[in-house]
Order: C-alpha cells, then sequence, then structure tokens
C-alpha cells in the first residue's frame, strides 16, 4: 500500500464539501462573516439558485488588503488566537475554512476596504488557485463574488436539487437570518428580482410578517423567559396555528441558527395534550447561553451544539414556551369517560395500498373499565368489510356528530371527519381530467413568505390542475382568481396556503401520491366543521354522500369516520340480556 499526501488543491476540495454542500451553505457562511464584521446592511444577489452567481456585499469594517491572500488560507480566522478561545466562542465564525472552502470550488473574488484605508484591495481566485492582489477604489466593506459553483466538481453539481429547492434553501437562511439580527438591514434579490427585504429598523414582529404573513405575524405569541445567566425569547404559534411538520420550528442559540432535536422535542413536548396529533407549532426561539455553557465546534457547518447542562436547557425552553401559552390559552377540560379505540393509531393510510382497516366499534381496554361490568365482544357485531349500510338520519349531537340509525344499532358519524372523505373522493374522480373551478365574485389578495411565493409561483400551472386559477399580483404577492368547484363557500386564502404550507424539501409536487396528499390537505381544511349546526337537509345530503364512498370509514388521514353501537350492546348496557 502506497500512501501519498494529497496536493493542497485535491485536499482543499475535500475540506470544501464538508462546509460546502449547496449553494446555501455559501450564503449562510458569507453572511456570518458579514455579520461578525458589524455590518448594518447586507446585500444578496443570486443567479440561476446560486450556481451561476451569489454575491454578498456589507457595510462592515472590511478587511485591510495587505491581508486578503491571508484571508482565503486555509484556517485564517481573524477570531480566535489559542485553543482556549474554542471553549469561549462568542462569533459565528471562528474555523477559518469557508473562504478557503469556497474558493476552492468556485471562480471567486473579494474586495474590501477599512474606514481607515483610501483604497481597497481585490483578488481573484479560480478553483483555489491564482490569488494577485489589486487595488482598487471601492466603498467601505466587502464584496464577494460567488462564480460558477462546483464548475471544477461536477459530481457535487450533479447532486444538487432542482433550482426552485435550491432557492428556498437560500430563502430560509436569509429570512431566518434577518430575525436573528433585525437591527441588520437586509435585501435579497433572485434573478434579478427582490425577493426579500427588512428595513433594520429592529423590530422584530415586522419580519416575521414577511417570514410567514401579516395576520400569523400578529397572533404569534411572546415568549420572554430564562434562569441562572440563561435568556429564552422569541415567538410561538397558539394552538389555533399549527403547520404538518416541524419546519416552521426555529432555534438560534448566541445568535446562530441551529438545528436542535432536543431543543425541538422540548417546544414539542410543551404543547403537549393541545394539538392534535400530526400537527406541530411554529416557533421562532432565541436562546442566549454564555459561550463557556456551550459547544459550538462539533459539526463542520456550525449548525449543531452541545450544552454542557442539556437537562437544564430542556425544561428552560418547555417551562418558557409552557408559561406563554398558559398565558394566552384556556386550559382544557379533559373528561375521562367511555372511549371508544383510536382508529388512526390503527387504520393504515389511504395511500397504503391493499390493506383493508378493522371493523368500526371495538372498545379499548380503558374503556371497558369505564362502563358497569364486562363487555362480551359478541355484543358487539363487526360491520362489513366495506361500505357502511343505509342510514336514517336522527339528529344532530354536540354540533359535531350526526345520529342516524342502521339495520343493526346506532351510528355516530364525526361531521368533519365524513365531509373530508366525501370531498376527498369528489376530487380524486375529478382528478383525471382537470377539476372544474369557478371565478370568485371578489378576488382574494395573498401574501406569502419568500420560499412559500418561490414554491407557488414554480408551480402555478399545475395549482390550475387542481381547481386554483392564480396570478402573480406583485413580489411575494397573487391574487386567487377561481378556486375548484366542490370548494365554492370555504376560505380560498385558506384552503391555497393549506397547499403549500407543508411541502417537504424532497417532495417532488404533484407526482400521483403527493396530488393525493394535497386533495387531502384541503379537504382537511375546508370540510364542515365539528361545532357548525347543520339543517336536517344538510345531515340527510352528508349520510347519502357518505354511504356512497368507496372507502366510508375513515377520513383520507386514517381517523373514523363514525362509531356503531350494536343492538346487542344497547340491550346489554340497559340490562335486557342477562343480569350483570
Amino acid at each position: 500500500m502506497n500512501i501519498i499526501i494529497l496536493p493542497d488543491e485535491v485536499a482543499s476540495q475535500i475540506a470544501a464539501g464538508e462546509v460546502v454542500e449547496r449553494p446555501a451553505s455559501v450564503v449562510k457562511e458569507l453572511i456570518e462573516n458579514s455579520i461578525d464584521a458589524g455590518a448594518s446592511e447586507i446585500n444578496i444577489s443570486i443567479l440561476e439558485a446560486g450556481k451561476k452567481l451569489i454575491e454578498i456585499s456589507d457595510n462592515g469594517e472590511g478587511i485591510e488588503r495587505t491581508q486578503l491572500i491571508t484571508a482565503l488560507a486555509r484556517h485564517a480566522t481573524s477570531k480566535l488566537r489559542d485553543a482556549n478561545d474554542l471553549y469561549k466562542i462568542s462569533t459565528l465564525g471562528f474555523r477559518g475554512e469557508a473562504l478557503a472552502s469556497i474558493a476552492s470550488v468556485s471562480r471567486f473574488s473579494i474586495t474590501s476596504r477599512t474606514k481607515n484605508s483610501l483604497e481597497g484591495g481585490r483578488v481573484i481566485v479560480e478553483g483555489g488557485t491564482g490569488g494577485k492582489l489589486e487595488d482598487i477604489g471601492t466603498t467601505v466593506g466587502t464584496l464577494i463574488r460567488v462564480e460558477d459553483l462546483f464548475y471544477n466538481v461536477p459530481a457535487r453539481l450533479k447532486f444538487l436539487k432542482k433550482d426552485p429547492t435550491e432557492k428556498r434553501q437560500i430563502d430560509a437562511f436569509v429570512t431566518r437570518y434577518a430575525m436573528a439580527y433585525p437591527e441588520i438591514r437586509f435585501r435579497l434579490t433572485q434573478d434579478n428580482k427582490i425577493t426579500f427585504q427588512t428595513s433594520g429598523n429592529g423590530d422584530k414582529r415586522e419580519i416575521l410578517s414577511s417570514l410567514y404573513n401579516p395576520e400569523i405575524a400578529k397572533q404569534m405569541l411572546v415568549v420572554d423567559s430564562g434562569f441562572d445567566q440563561i435568556s429564552i425569547k422569541g415567538f410561538i404559534s397558539p394552538t389555533n396555528l399549527t403547520r404538518s411538520n416541524r419546519q416552521a420550528i426555529t432555534f438560534f442559540v448566541n445568535g446562530r441558527w441551529v438545528q436542535d432535536t432536543a431543543l425541538t422535542s422540548a417546544l414539542i413536548q410543551a404543547y403537549r395534550t393541545m394539538l392534535m396529533v400530526g400537527r406541530y407549532p411554529m416557533a421562532v426561539i432565541f436562546l442566549e447561553v454564555p459561550p463557556e455553557l456551550v459547544d459550538v465546534n462539533i459539526h463542520p457547518a456550525k449548525s449543531e451544539v452541545r450544552f454542557m447542562d442539556q437537562g437544564a436547557i430542556f425544561r428552560g425552553v418547555q417551562g418558557a414556551v409552557k408559561r406563554a401559552l398558559l398565558a394566552f390559552t384556556p386550559v382544557p377540560e379533559l373528561q375521562n369517560q367511555l372511549r371508544w379505540s383510536s382508529m388512526a393509531e390503527t387504520i393504515n393510510s389511504e395511500f397504503d395500498q391493499g390493506i383493508k382497516p378493522p371493523p368500526i366499534g371495538t372498545l379499548d381496554d380503558d374503556s371497558a373499565k369505564s362502563v358497569d361490568g364486562p363487555i362480551d365482544k359478541g355484543d358487539q357485531n363487526p360491520l362489513p368489510v366495506e361500505g357502511v349500510p343505509l342510514l336514517r338520519q336522527i339528529g344532530q349531537v354536540g354540533a359535531s356528530f350526526i345520529v342516524a340509525e342502521g339495520p343493526d344499532g346506532l351510528y355516530l358519524v364525526d361531521q368533519h371527519a365524513a365531509h373530508e372523505r366525501i370531498l376527498f373522493e369528489k376530487f380524486m374522480k375529478m382528478q383525471k381530467d382537470k377539476i372544474p373551478s369557478q371565478a370568485l365574485l371578489d378576488p382574494i389578495t395573498i401574501t406569502l413568505s419568500a420560499e412559500e411565493s418561490n414554491l407557488l409561483e414554480d408551480n402555478l400551472p399545475v395549482m390550475g390542475k387542481l381547481g386554483f386559477v392564480i396570478e402573480s399580483f406583485g413580489p411575494k404577492t397573487f391574487r386567487i382568481l377561481s378556486m375548484p368547484s366542490l370548494l365554492i363557500g370555504s376560505d380560498p386564502e385558506r384552503a391555497l396556503r393549506v397547499v403549500i404550507e407543508d411541502f417537504e424539501e424532497d417532495e417532488k409536487p404533484f407526482h400521483d401520491q403527493i396530488e393525493a396528499k394535497i386533495i387531502a390537505r384541503v379537504c382537511k381544511r375546508s370540510a364542515v366543521k365539528a361545532g357548525k349546526i347543520l339543517s336536517t337537509d344538510e345531515q340527510k345530503a352528508l349520510l347519502l354522500d357518505l354511504e356512497a364512498c368507496s372507502s366510508p370509514r375513515t377520513c383520507p388521514h386514517g381517523r373514523p369516520t363514525m362509531i356503531h353501537l350494536s343492538i346487542n350492546l344497547l340491550e346489554r348496557q340497559f340490562g335486557r340480556k342477562g343480569a350483570r
């Protein structure tokens, strides 16, 4: 085995792989450098999702022209002096790897001037080679251009996501750092169009409006707590404002955006029993921790941290969020009475093929204890494997459940879950062709975040296939002109938001399975809600529509649409079948 020392060029490209994963990684590293330099204004320009150009300029303190070449060397930094400094890091950057790594996989130039210099300097590097210093007249601060990213590493270029996904990643970094540093004025331009900008006036709620939208920003609850030397501040959503995944949960530790499963878990635990299964809160939380109590030097991208007392931080975050929730949210009253087994735990999703759900109407072990005496399994006759029998409407209970009589007992139908199923199957039948839409008398204007607007813009033609007719109406603003005929009467903005709110990065929008997911989401938001009083005719129509469904026993998400109380079970409960 012949061991060799790799050339510097190869070693630099290997090192770059740890720091520069995608264009958004470049944006993150350069923005962090600008923040460390004390900039009050940061401009980001992107072409072709960052593959063609990433340009970032700031008005920070700049770099002495004589040190520009040194700044591009590996492990060159102004933020550390010795190993002891690693245990009290107070800056976002500290390794001195970012500029060298970026320059090794791009055509790179850096221009900078300090306020004490009459002229600045420029260094141009291509693929990590070159590096001649030029004198140049420029403003105070630093300008970095990264062109043709990964041009010399084609394998890395090949594995990048599609442009819309890479754009959303860049949007995510910029908008979240703007939230953490509201006193800095940010401006992001993608393909010569301004997609995000802030005023730099220090108002975090104003930036929340850009990150989400003004209506959501108004509803967010303030978190302001702490213990010992640790501060926990930020914003969380009320219990009626949720998402279907964790992507809207953001944590900053000492101004650094981090991804920490323990912190996320602590926040979710604070909402325990307050949210439906599968729903997650929105949150932007800022932790200020003494630098010696947190280690940020555990991941090349500096996106993970380790706390000296993880348990204390967990309890602190959970307690701070819980207190904020209780201050604005009434404590729900929980009734511990007769409960029917949760179909959501046992029924496979509509999207799983070939597996039939179990019969409806079985009692779980805990429920059996709450009635007088044990329940004989023979009391509850199982329903047929498919479908439901003809039902006769009797009335409505709690403005949420329809009471109906069938050939073998009583049926309680969840009006929301049943309507979800009805809408879903109607949509899926229409989906083979273009879903019919109906024009709105008054078009609805909706403002989205930069990430959401990019996603929607890229998929406007397919939204048309789903029955939405939408037009661009300015930066991050759209008008809903028409919506699916089936949804007329529901809130158009709410229906549209659910389509775009929770796409995951690797979802390829609108292939068959994803399209079914989208339709299921829209139906969930548009179905008649619990608490709405239905007329007798509306109740009868809903039961008839449910009987016509091919899978009437569960909603598209697997929740049961009905509970069956057989004649045998009712007779036993009233003591008509033997003594207890």
